[in-house]
Parts: C-alpha cells; structure tokens; sequence
C-alpha cells in the first residue's frame, strides 16, 4: 500500500487527490455491489430463521429438506422431519428457507 502510495505521489508530481479519488471510488463500488448485498441476504435469513413454525418447509446446510417438527428455544435446536418418522436435530442456525418464494415473503 505504501508503495503505491508512494508510485501515485511520484507519477502525479505529487498531487494525491486523484489517487484517494480512485481508492474512494473502488471502495464505493465494492460496498454496493458485494458488501451490502450481502448483508441484506444475511438479514433475510436470520429473519427466516427466527420466525420458525412448526410444518415450514426447510433446506439444512447439508442440502436435506425436510419440516419442522419441534423447535427449542433454549438450545437453539431444531427437529427436523426428512421422512416419515425420521426425524434429525439441527442447529437452527444452519436451516434456510426451502425456496427462494420464502424468503420474498418475509
């Protein structure tokens, strides 16, 4: 970073504006087209996450669906029914809407 600090201040005759202009410029792009996106989607998923009912259809984080059959608040576990009488525990953190028309709902 120093060093282009340094090259933009020897090839601009050492004007730095238009250096902090360009980083500013490559910060902002980054941030609306990555970083805030992003956490949009983060948002919309805690929200999924916390507003669970029994019978809401999910996908967990290994790609199994199944729906909810219990959640416990204490542990922040969920059971999940992926067949007929099997049912598995799940953290709750690592169930996510079962299609995309979920989480447009929320």
């Amino acid at each position: 970073m120093i060093n282009l600090f340094l090259a933009a201040q020897q090839a601009g005759g050492g004007s730095m504006m238009p250096f902090l202009i360009m980083m500013i410029a490559i910060f902002a792009i980054m941030w609306f087209t990555m970083i805030r996106p992003q956490q949009k989607r983060q948002k919309v998923i805690r929200t999924f996450q916390n507003s669970l009912k029994e019978g809401t259809p999910v996908v967990t984080g290994g790609g199994i669906y199944g729906s909810v059959k219990r959640i416990d608040p204490t542990s922040n576990k969920v059971d999940v029914e992926i067949a007929r009488g099997v049912v598995i525990t799940v953290d709750k953190n690592y169930l996510f809407a079962d299609s995309a028309q979920q989480l447009q709902n929320r």
